[in-house]
């Protein structure tokens, strides 16, 4: 991390940028009236950058713009595409998480984040009932989401995986969800019963035959193997959905989906896969 972006002659854990201003994102600041905080009314957007690139941006602001327009929300595309790049040129080739958030009160918040690398997911079946007025909408309102991970932390598992009251599978809290029937085929839920248009969802169905199917929770415990596909995550196996487990995960679906989304950033980005993954 280049020497601009230190503070005390620290590398910064999380650059930010607040309405342009370059900072620390642990001690920046928003105006405590903003119903951004208050109320969750505001809308994120979440971008891998690998070497300070941002995978799939334009993808990610144009979600944005479908999200700010169904919560009636001003979408300044352009200033934030310049204070996007100004953070990333001073944070150097970083590979980190980007979370990108407009409030109610007119804050522009982008803040790196830390990659994770999380282990096969544990899941459980968690009932939600999806909001019909902010389908499709990423917004700050995410309260129930983490709710829901925390009712499977305290079974015992990692990650909730939504179901809606009439049993069909919806998906993980912050992933997309496929499964693999007993017969082979590679499926996931589709949009209408209540999902995200999950942008590495569309990276891995544009790679592999993938049906767009409705989930019932016994499809999934049929499954011969699932995994997830979120950008914190890329693609995740599962290892256990309730009283389900697969075993050695991940599976030889899981390795293509892998494969797959590690080939579309190579090319989409232009760097090796030695500069990416190391190997």
């Amino acid at each position: 991390m280049p020497e601009s972006c230190e503070r005390h002659g620290r590398p910064l854990e999380r650059p930010a940028s607040v309405d342009g201003v370059l900072c620390d994102g642990q001690t920046a600041t928003v105006p405590l009236c903003d119903d951004g905080l208050l109320r969750g009314d505001g809308a994120f957007e979440f971008v891998r950058c690998y070497a300070g690139r941002p995978f799939a941006l334009a993808d990610h602001l144009e979600r944005m713009a479908r999200t700010c327009a169904t919560i009636r929300l001003p979408f300044p595309r352009r200033q934030l595409e310049e204070e996007i790049a100004a953070l990333l040129a001073w944070a150097g080739p970083v590979f980190s998480d980007m979370r990108v958030v407009l409030t109610r009160g007119g804050r522009r918040i982008v803040l790196l984040e830390p990659f994770l690398d999380p282990p096969p997911a544990r899941l459980a079946f968690v009932a939600d009932s999806p909001r019909g007025v902010l389908g499709g909408a990423k917004s700050l309102s995410y309260a129930g989401n983490m709710l829901a991970k925390r009712l499977a932390a305290e079974r015992g598992f990692d990650e909730a995986l939504l179901t809606r009251p009439d049993g069909v599978v919806m998906e993980v809290q912050q992933a997309a969800f496929f499964w693999v029937t007993p017969q082979g085929d590679v499926c996931t839920p589709p949009l209408a019963d209540g999902i995200l248009d999950s942008i590495t969802r569309r990276v891995v169905m544009k790679h592999l035959d993938v049906s767009e199917r409705t989930c019932r929770t016994e499809d999934a415990l049929a499954a011969s193997e699932a995994f997830l596909a979120g950008t914190a995550r890329e693609v995740q196996a599962v290892s256990v959905i309730e009283s389900r487990t697969f075993a050695c995960p991940p599976g030889p679906v899981t390795r293509r989906a892998v494969a797959a989304y590690r080939g579309e950033v190579e090319e989409q980005l232009g760097l090796s896969g030695a500069e990416l993954w190391g190997a």
